[in-house]
């Protein structure tokens, strides 16, 4: 079932306020009489942002995915593991995966693994990104073998300089201690052996954040990283 979202206008400082709030008082007793609120100072402007970015997409031709339907992370925690009991997120994201130039093989998930590009909004860590967030063993050991194989190839997405520009250079949420067995440690491009995931982002600025031209913003951002995601969906095992 679709989706019925309205045009996007803008974020609110009141959403920020909501999920500081929030973060103070993480439990059912405090939201559920302000569900209300939530559902309309983020969940409905989240919707509307990504109806944007769809459109925002495809003027560009840019294979990203949005759908208000499934790009919005739920504001739910999964606790049934963990320690941590509390009940929601204090912060809201969207995922949008890339769909490739028309590659059968392009991972279109919105979940783990997946290749695309990420919002994030949270009070004092408003930020855009993108990558392959804790890969697949099988993704990490086909980005290795490209380094091994063609290292110009790999510097040419990872490198370009509008892609640096707008984000800076690709890390890694973690890292191995040491060069897996079966590569070079001496090769120039060593120390990306090691990474366990490849990922890019940048802090978003109130004014950004707050403007009724976000879709423009990360779509142009996005665009930039183009080389990046193409590259990455190019891994296959």
């Amino acid at each position: 079932m679709a989706v019925d979202v309205r045009a996007f206008t803008g974020f609110r400082p009141d959403a920020i306020d909501f999920l500081a709030e929030l973060a103070q008082n993480n439990d059912r007793a405090w939201f559920q009489p302000r569900k209300a609120d939530y559902e309309a100072l983020l969940k409905e402007p989240m919707e509307a942002l990504v109806a944007a970015l769809a459109a925002a997409f495809e003027a560009r031709g840019l294979p990203l995915q949005a759908d208000p339907k499934r790009s919005i992370f739920r504001i739910y925690r999964d606790t049934r593991f963990a320690k941590d009991k509390s009940p929601y997120k204090t912060h809201l994201g969207a995922s949008f995966p890339w769909i490739g130039d028309g590659d059968p093989n392009a991972d279109v998930s919105h979940t783990e693994h997946a290749n695309g590009a990420y919002f994030h909004l949270q009070p004092g860590n408003n930020y855009m990104g993108g990558g392959m967030w804790r890969a697949s063993k099988e993704r990490l050991d086909a980005f290795r073998r490209s380094i091994v194989d063609d290292d110009r190839r790999v510097r040419a997405a990872l490198e370009e300089p509008g892609f640096l520009a707008e984000f800076g250079p690709v890390e890694s949420h973690e890292t191995l201690k040491r060069v897996p067995p079966g590569y070079p440690p001496d090769h120039p491009m060593a120390d990306l052996f090691r990474y366990k995931d490849l990922v890019f982002g940048r802090r978003m600025s109130d004014d950004e954040v707050y403007s009724t031209a976000l879709p423009d913003i990360l779509a142009e951002a996005y665009a930039n990283a183009t080389p990046v995601f193409r590259f990455l969906s190019s891994l296959h095992d």
